[in-house]
Order: structure tokens, then C-alpha cells, then sequence
């Protein structure tokens, strides 16, 4: 019977998404089929419901909504440009600086909004024109702005590590924040070794000196913005807040900055509002579908299957690894980050702790693994927005891109090889 349910689950999801139907009512749709198997039809909607309902019950959930408002401030507010002006002043006079800025400033920004969207949009904007100005190929600059802002998903705050924690049944927030600074740093060099590459090939001209004096000026002007990250992670750390009431604080803080700064009038807080509420609408609707395919999976055995398949392929932790990532990387071109996290986790997971993986760990490669699929066709969330924002087309891009998702891939290796990369800062802490 659970193959059955199985091809029903996989089948009908294939499916709806080919026809077009969006992936949160995908996901609805297919959990209730696949229930009614067993269930008859009444009694299996009006399950699929209560678990929906279930799924959104969680304090923790309440830190995504308040993160996203924090990101669409810091959009207005003038913060964003205070985080280029400083990454354009670290890089100098170096040769194509400006994709060096636009790396720099995307980790710099994820380290305040947790939004790769965010980041994509407000970077491109700011930098795309600039870049063509200054002789800088479109493609390669949308290329670079694109994948840079995943780093924001792994680098803290991070709604989809909260995400993980939610679908990992309560992995400490705490831990996967800090684990994701070294991996997401670490995966910003890549980026930045690639994008030398291109600077070379197409020789592209060298930024602005910056004097001492300059330097200092652009930093205490982004000090303030830079003081948020203290706030809401070493508040974290430290156990003075969780992570629900870092978000809360975060978006009162971007607030207050951003009025002081006079960029964001009073007049606009109820665009942004009704912007954050139509983003946070859809990501709820993606974690109540989301968690309801995933209770259907388990009352159907299917994570059990899944698992018992896996481990009898090997007992090598590496190679059960290489599966999974695999498997991943094969989701992420298709389903958005959201629903993939709080799916396969369920599956995943019990594989890789019964090998003696650590689940903060496990959770930092997965993330790792699916911001590659934000990056591609065809539903690469961050890969429409740059394109869009730079006014060009996808096929276009692809070609620049290709070694950008090889570096991204050979982080991945990285990261999912030595785990102390990901272990060491949560231990350093106690986490």
C-alpha cells in the first residue's frame, strides 16, 4: 500500500505542477489524494485542514512575518545603500570592484534581512545600472547578483533555517544561526574568486580610491545598520531573547533607523506593510500545505520507506550524502525552498542522524544544496527578480552563470565534507 501512495503523491504533484497550479495548492491537492487512498473524502479534507491549521501553530513562525517587514524596511529606509557605500569602500581600487561590492553588500544585507528576494531586488537596482555604466557586461552582473544574495539564506537571521527548525521537530535556532556564518561567508569567497575570473577575462576597469578618511566616514555612517546584526544575534546567543522576539526588535529597529535617516516617511509604512503581509501570505501558505503533505507522508509510512531504501544502499555516511544531495538538487530545480524544507527534512533526516550526522549540520547542507535551485529555471524565485530588475532574459544569463553554480556546488562539497566548518562556532558558544 505505500507504493501505491507513493505514485499517487508523486504522480499528482507532477501533475498540478506541469498544468500550472501553484505550488502551495499542488502540495493541498496532492496530500489530500493521496489520503483519500485509505480515507474516505470528507473525514480526509477535513484532516488536511486541521493539520494545515496545526502546521501554522508555532511561536516560532511568528519571527518569518517580522523578518520579512525588517527586509522590505531596510529596502526604503536608505540602509540598503548605506551597506553598498560600504562594500564599494572596502574593495578599493581593485579591478571590477563593483561585483566585488555587489557580494560583499548582499552578505552584508543578509546579515540584517534574511531575504535572498530582498537582497536580489534592492542590490540589482542599486548596482545593475551602475555596472552597465561603467562598461561592466549586463549578464554577468545580474549573474553575480543572483547568486550572491543566497548567501543571505545561510549567513544569519535566516527564515529558512527557522523553517529547518520547525521541520526538524526543534533543532536550536540558536545553533543553526551561528552554524551558518562560516559556511555562508565561506561560500561569498567563492563567489568572489569566481567573479575574479571574469573581472580578468573581460578586463573590466578598477573601482574608486577611497581614502582612510572615506572609509571611516562610510562606516560610521553604516554602523548603525551594522548594530542590528549584534543586537539580534548576540541576543540570541547569549539568551536574552528568542529568536520570535530578535525578529520583533529587528523590525522596530530598522524602523526607528530608517525614520532617522528621513529616507522612509511616515506615508509609506502602509505600502510596505501591505507588501510584507502579501509575501508573508504566500509563505504561509507554503508551510501549512507543506506540513500537511509531510503529516501525510508519516501516518502513510512513507518517510520509513524512503529511509529503509536509502540505508540499505550503504552504510557510508558520505555516500548516503551524495544521495541525498543529489536528490536535492534535483527538488530545488522544481520546488520552491520552503515546501522542500519542511518535506524532505521528515525523510532526511532520521536517515542521517541514524548515521550518526549531526542535525545543525544536516541542516546547513540542505539549505547549502537548495539555494542552488533558487538560481535556476524554472521556478528560481531570485533568478526572475534579477532578471527582472536588470531588464534582460534568462537565456541571456545562463552562460555567465554556469561557473557561478560550480562554485556554489564545490562550496557544497566543501561544507557537507568537513562539518567542522559548520560545528566549530556552535561549539565555541555551547550551542
Amino acid at each position: 500500500m505505500e507504493y501505491i501512495t507513493i505514485i499517487i503523491l508523486v504522480l499528482s504533484f507532477i501533475t498540478l505542477m506541469s498544468l500550472g497550479v501553484p505550488v502551495a495548492w499542488s502540495l493541498g491537492f496532492s496530500s489530500l489524494l493521496t489520503l483519500m487512498v485509505t480515507v474516505s473524502a470528507v473525514p480526509s479534507m477535513t484532516t488536511i485542514a486541521q493539520r494545515m491549521g496545526a502546521g501554522l501553530n508555532s511561536f516560532s513562525l511568528l519571527a518569518i512575518p517580522f523578518f520579512i517587514l525588517a527586509g522590505e524596511i531596510m529596502n526604503k529606509g536608505g540602509i540598503a545603500n548605506r551597506l553598498i557605500n560600504l562594500a564599494k569602500a572596502m574593495s578599493g581600487r581593485l579591478p571590477g570592484g563593483l561585483l566585488y561590492v555587489n557580494v560583499i553588500a548582499a552578505m552584508l544585507f543578509g546579515a540584517i534581512a534574511g531575504s535572498a528576494v530582498a537582497a536580489a531586488s534592492a542590490l540589482g537596482g542599486i548596482l545593475g545600472k551602475r555596472m552597465e555604466d561603467e562598461g561592466y557586461p549586463k549578464e554577468l552582473g545580474v549573474a553575480v547578483n543572483v547568486t550572491s544574495s543566497t548567501t543571505g539564506l545561510i549567513i544569519p537571521p535566516s527564515n529558512v533555517l527557522i523553517v529547518y527548525s520547525l521541520a526538524s521537530g526543534g533543532v536550536s535556532i540558536a545553533a543553526l544561526f551561528v552554524a551558518g556564518y562560516i559556511p555562508g561567508l565561506f561560500m561569498g569567497l567563492l563567489l568572489m574568486l569566481t567573479a575574479a575570473y571574469f573581472i580578468r577575462k573581460e578586463k573590466l576597469p578598477p573601482g574608486e580610491a577611497t581614502s582612510m578618511s572615506e572609509l571611516g566616514r562610510v562606516f560610521i555612517d553604516a554602523a548603525p545598520s551594522l548594530t542590528l546584526l549584534i543586537i539580534v544575534i548576540g541576543g540570541i546567543v547569549i539568551g536574552v531573547f528568542t529568536a520570535t522576539e530578535a525578529s520583533a526588535i529587528a523590525v522596530l529597529y530598522t524602523l526607528a533607523l530608517s525614520l532617522y535617516y528621513k529616507e522612509l516617511k511616515i506615508k509609506d509604512i502602509p505600502a510596505i506593510l501591505l507588501k510584507s503581509s502579501a509575501t508573508t501570505s504566500v509563505v504561509a501558505m507554503l508551510i501549512a500545505t507543506s506540513m500537511a503533505m509531510s503529516w501525510v507522508m508519516s501516518s502513510e509510512d512513507i518517510p520509513q520507506s524512503i529511509s529503509a531504501v536509502l540505508l540499505s544502499l550503504s552504510d557510508n555516511k558520505f555516500v548516503i550524502l551524495i544521495i541525498i544531495n543529489l536528490i536535492l538538487l534535483f527538488v530545488g530545480i522544481f520546488m520552491d525552498m520552503t515546501p522542500a524544507v519542511l518535506i524532505f527534512t521528515p525523510i532526511f533526516l532520521p536517515v542521517v542522524t541514524e548515521l550518526g550526522i549531526d542535525p545543525v549540520h544536516f541542516g546547513i547542507i540542505m539549505v547549502l544544496n537548495l539555494c542552488i535551485g533558487l538560481c535556476t529555471p524554472p521556478v528560481g524565485s531570485v533568478l526572475f527578480i534579477g532578471v527582472g530588475v536588470a531588464n534582460t532574459s534568462i537565456a541571456k544569463v545562463v552562460k555567465p552563470l554556469l561557473p557561478f553554480f560550480v562554485a556554489m556546488i564545490i562550496g557544497l562539497i566543501v561544507i557537507t565534507i568537513f562539518p567542522q566548518l559548520t560545528l566549530w562556532l556552535p561549539g565555541l558558544f555551547g550551542l
